[in-house]
Order: C-alpha cells, then structure tokens, then sequence
C-alpha cells in the first residue's frame, strides 16, 4: 500500500482576496509576514525574505464567503519554532484588538483568528513529540483545553516583536468537505496519507500527516454534508502545496493520480489536482536552500 514519503513538507498557500491592500495591511502588521513581490492584484509573503509562505490575488468583483458556507478552507496554520515565538505572537494578536480564539490540543498550543475575508488563521507551536500520546486505537490524543495566557506571554515579555521568524513554516491546513469516506479516499488512498487521528464520531473530523506528525491536514464536515464549493468569484482558497523531497517522489504520486484518472494541472512548473470537493492541491519539490 502506497504512503506519502515521511519528509514531504507544507509549502505556499494561496488566498483569493477582495481587498489587496487591506489584506497586505493585515498580514503585515498583524500576522507578522512581510513582502516579497508584488503587483497590482498579487503579493507574495515571506518570512525569510527568499521563499513564499502565503500568496494573495485580488479577485474582481469578489463574493467575501461567510464561514462555514461551502467545502474549501477551514484555516491555514502557521507552525512557529518556539512556545516564545507564540507568546510574542499573541501578545502582537493582543495589541492589534483582533479576536482570538485559542486551543490547548495536547500536541501544540494554539491561536486562532481571521483574516479581513473571514479566512481562518491558526498560529501555533508544537510540543516536543515525545510527549504526544496515542489512545488504544493509535489514534494521537487532542484535545481544546484553554491555553496557558499568562505563560505565554511570561515566555515573551523579554522579546521585541519584528514579525514572523525565520524557521516559521505551514504546519497544516484544515478543509472543510462534503463526505469524510470520500475525502479520505482522496488524501489517504490516493495521496498516501497516514490517518493520525479518527475523530469521525467523536466530532466529525479526521487528522492525516506523513511521518507521525500530528495531522498535515484536517478533514471535517462541519459545513454541512455534501457542502458545495464556493463559487470561482469566491474568497477562500486557491491552493495550498505538498512539496515532496526530490523529483522522483513527485513523479510516483503524479502517476499514481494519474492512473486514478484524477484530472492533472500543470501550472509553472508545478502540478494542480483538485479534491472531490473542490480543493486544490499543488504539488512540487522542495526548493532547494
């Protein structure tokens, strides 16, 4: 049985705006990424001043899609280095007067809020991953407890905020789908993904990653069954990137989608397929350094 080769990573994700500048604005001066290029109606964000973590278009005309109205995105996630790069992060989340909701999952700490499109955002930092835990069905333990304010912010106290930090990557997405059975048959079957954790009872979810991470990618249906995608004038997502390790990596998951009969796209370089549902996957190789 094929499975997604471990040291795959999360790369670009790109959004569909309605308001460039305001949303430059945003993840400036909230979020903390800076940019790398832009033109009238495109920017990409970076934190290394070299690779793109976030790509914005400004779409004409654009319909702002409420939450939790169509299949697509739930929230992009941004995986910090340290616990005190989240605490700096909060306190800047603070002083920006935006609303933030937060979660102790057990695996990671995290922060929640969205963007002036109502696309969700989670910023967190992960637990060592000698500490996880799984129940006796293999399933890793999570949960949403509150976090711990005061500490991460005693964590910061010391640290000048200057935006995202260097080593800041995408640690997941999470999608909002139409039929769970279906989606994993798209992203474990198909792609290779490892169920990480099957929420399906307990809240309609399932967590998939590579290599034993938590999840690199969760699944709901808190949409509604057989939500529909929005529609192409839509704010949301346009794709978010797998990056596989080498050529040859990427050449055995593009054969395998294509004897699916799953519809390719090939887009500068890169590939495009999309899931049941309507979300896009890009696929590429890991940029070299």
């Amino acid at each position: 049985m094929y499975t997604i080769h471990p040291d795959i990573r999360l790369g670009e994700v790109k959004l569909k705006v309605s308001n460039l500048k305001r949303s430059l604005e945003f993840y400036e001066q909230v979020v903390g990424l800076k940019i790398l290029k832009q033109t009238s109606v495109t920017a990409e964000m970076t934190v290394d001043g070299v690779h793109s973590l976030l790509s914005l278009e400004e779409i004409p005309n654009a319909l702002v899609v409420p939450p939790r109205s169509a299949s697509g995105l739930y929230h992009f996630a941004i995986l910090v280095p340290t616990r005190k790069d989240l605490g700096v992060s909060l306190r800047r989340l603070i002083q920006s007067g935006i609303s933030i909701g937060q979660a102790d999952h057990l695996v990671s700490e995290a922060l929640y809020i969205s963007d002036p499109d109502h696309n969700g955002i989670e910023i967190y930092a992960d637990r060592p991953r000698d500490v996880w835990q799984r129940d006796a069905d293999g399933n890793y333990r999570m949960a949403t407890d509150p976090i711990d304010w005061e500490g991460l912010l005693k964590e910061a106290e010391s640290e000048v905020w200057s935006g995202l930090p260097k080593g800041t990557t995408i640690g997941h997405v999470h999608f909002h789908v139409g039929d769970l059975q279906q989606a994993g048959a798209f992203y474990c079957d198909l792609l290779g993904f490892e169920m990480a954790a099957d929420y399906s009872r307990l809240m309609r979810a399932l967590f998939i990653s590579a290599g034993g991470y938590h999840h690199h990618i969760g699944l709901n249906v808190w949409a509604g069954i057989g939500a529909s995608p929005a529609p192409p004038h839509g704010t949301g997502l346009a794709y978010y990137t797998i990056m596989y390790p080498d050529a040859s990596e990427l050449e055995t998951a593009l054969q395998r989608i294509r004897d699916a009969g799953v519809p390719l796209e090939e887009q500068e370089g890169a590939w495009i397929v999309s899931d049941p549902f309507g979300t896009r996957t890009r696929l590429t190789v890991i940029p070299s350094e």
